[in-house]
């Protein structure tokens, strides 16, 4: 099934992307890092259970559902606060 989380402005994904680690770091969420915690990560690219740091993206599959939704709230909450300063 296609992606259906498209930007309205695509040129804002990379300011997004850059909140979304401000709150996450914030909120003491482990996010970015990498989810293995110390294990060997020599063979996990392979099996799919772990994208390389290289490739943009980390895995992300070590954080409860609790902290990501803190996130993308606390992201929402920052938007909204610049909204209302711009309005004011």
């Amino acid at each position: 099934m296609a992606s259906r989380n498209k930007k309205l402005v695509p040129e804002c994904a990379s300011a997004l992307n850059q909140l979304k680690y401000e709150v996450a770091s914030e909120l003491g969420v482990p996010f970015g890092q990498s989810g293995f915690g110390g294990q060997d990560t020599e063979f996990a690219g392979e099996l799919g259970s772990f994208s390389p740091s290289g490739s943009g993206s980390s895995y992300l599959g070590n954080l409860t559902a609790r902290e990501a939704g803190a996130v993308g709230g606390g992201i929402t909450k920052k938007l909204v606060q610049q909204a209302q300063q711009t309005i004011l």
